[in-house]
């Protein structure tokens, strides 16, 4: 059985900074990426940054490019989003995501499984 728990999410004001953790845990190892989403209220999930297994490739979404840091340690089975520079427009439920064949960058295209999420508020 897969699983994964996010953890880190919080308020913070605008210009903070917080770091994500999603810790995974099952059938993992033959997976192609994991990944990180968001889904603000009234929204479709997005995705926000994404690496494969091996750690050779990282996407960003266009909007946290520069301000967003994905990475994992697959010795201890997490991946970390961290987060600075961060925006009212950040305030969404974040959510981890394991993806066996697809980019974990589209949420309707994923192949896998799903975290339960964590809240992050950037007030102005």
């Amino acid at each position: 059985q897969v699983k994964l728990v996010e953890s880190g999410g919080g308020s913070v004001q605008a210009g903070g900074s917080l770091r994500l953790s999603c810790a995974f845990s099952g059938a993992t190892d033959h997976r192609n990426c994991l990944g990180w989403f968001r889904q603000a209220p009234g929204k479709e999930r997005e995705g926000v940054a994404a690496i494969s297994s091996g750690g050779a490739t990282i996407t960003y979404a266009d909007s946290v490019k520069g301000r967003f840091t994905i990475s994992q340690d697959n010795a201890k089975k997490m991946i970390y989003l961290q987060m600075n520079s961060l925006k009212p427009d950040d305030t969404a439920l974040y959510y981890c995501a394991i993806d066996y064949i697809g980019e974990c960058m589209r949420a309707a295209d994923l192949k896998g499984y799903w975290g339960q999420g964590t809240q992050v508020t950037v007030s102005s």
